[in-house]
């Protein structure tokens, strides 16, 4: 999968946040409702403009950031 068809990061759309391509739908809402128990099903129909392969780019991309990036500073310490 190519998160670049489903997913544009530009500095003049939504404040430069990743959004779904043709949308000002941003990439953390989605993973939000996820979080939150929604469905894809669920966010298909709030949100027609965005398909279940942007459901999964939007997956993919968390998942590459988090292998990419260091994030230690945002857990407890143990």
């Amino acid at each position: 999968m190519k998160i670049e068809d489903y997913i544009t990061i530009n500095p003049r759309i939504c404040h430069g946040q990743p959004c779904f391509k043709g949308t000002r739908i941003m990439v953390y809402l989605v993973l939000e409702l996820l979080e939150a128990g929604e469905t894809p099903e669920q966010i298909l129909k709030s949100y027609p403009s965005v398909s279940i392969d942007s459901i999964k780019a939007a997956l993919h991309f968390a998942a590459e950031l988090i292998k990419t990036e260091e994030y230690s500073s945002l857990l407890p310490q143990t």
